[in-house]
């Protein structure tokens, strides 16, 4: 197992990519500390978890207070002695319209929570994983912050405002032996994207297969990628595996955006 004796938090728990990270992370031998405001998926998470042999801890938190931010870190130490790992997944939509034409609240809120949050959990984490003596944090982006894709200019510029953090969190942490990578996702073919297939066969009155497909078809692979599957991608920037990983930019999205 990949994760043994790992302890990482995980912000954003909803029924995605976050519950499959959580469960995913204590398969491979890591002690998850789940981080939503709702408790019902987290706790739902717990108990699959748990009766698997693993072991998890439910915080309810808003990563925007750093208040809240310092409360998860205090209770993961208290409950498993340290902290190793961050995977900072929580993120806020400000909704699929044209950048100037997204409200100026919505956008505030996409960035309080995607960047400024992922920074206030970094501050909270960082000085448990200097006394671990490692650490390794992993931000989530977005493709959409590398093939720009219309609606999506609000969520596209909170997440570029984490990526670009997360090199240079990786260079001023780097010398305490702690890692900062992002894996940027592209599709994911999980509950976010379930809904996005139904509202666009009902605007465009088509099949949510036909809108799949169409989908499907930009990829190299045939198929949009599962939040499950892509949840592994995380677990690579997680490991040991990666120990000499830092400051990259994993692309996860079966080939559809390749860098140059």
């Amino acid at each position: 197992m990949i994760l043994s004796d790992e302890v990482v938090v995980v912000t954003g728990i909803g029924a995605g990519l976050g519950a499959k990270l959580s469960a995913r992370i204590a398969a491979e031998g890591g002690k998850v500390v789940m981080v939503s405001r709702k408790t019902d998926i987290m706790e739902q998470v717990q108990k699959e978890i748990e009766a698997a042999g693993g072991e998890a801890l439910c915080v309810p938190a808003n990563v925007v207070k750093e208040e809240d931010c310092a409360r998860v870190a205090e209770a993961a130490v208290e409950r498993f002695g340290r902290i190793t790992g961050l995977v900072n997944s929580a993120y806020a939509h400000p909704g699929f319209s044209d950048l100037l034409d997204t409200p100026d609240k919505l956008l505030r809120r996409a960035m309080d929570v995607s960047f400024f949050g992922a920074l206030s959990m970094t501050r909270a984490v960082v000085p448990h994983m200097k006394a671990a003596g490692h650490g390794s944090i992993v931000n989530v982006g977005t493709m959409t912050t590398r093939k720009p894709m219309r609606g999506e200019g609000g969520y596209a510029a909170a997440k570029a405002a984490m990526g670009n953090a997360s090199q240079m969190l990786a260079l001023e942490l780097g010398e305490h032996n702690i890692r900062v990578n992002q894996a940027v996702m592209g599709w994911l073919d999980g509950p976010g994207v379930q809904f996005y297939l139904q509202m666009t066969a009902d605007e465009k009155g088509i099949t949510t297969q036909d809108v799949y497909d169409d989908i499907a078809s930009r990829n190299p692979l045939g198929r949009i990628p599962t939040d499950d599957a892509c949840a592994k991608a995380v677990l690579f920037l997680l490991s040991d595996y990666a120990s000499e990983v830092s400051g990259a930019v994993l692309d996860v999205n079966g080939g559809e955006y390749m860098p140059a």
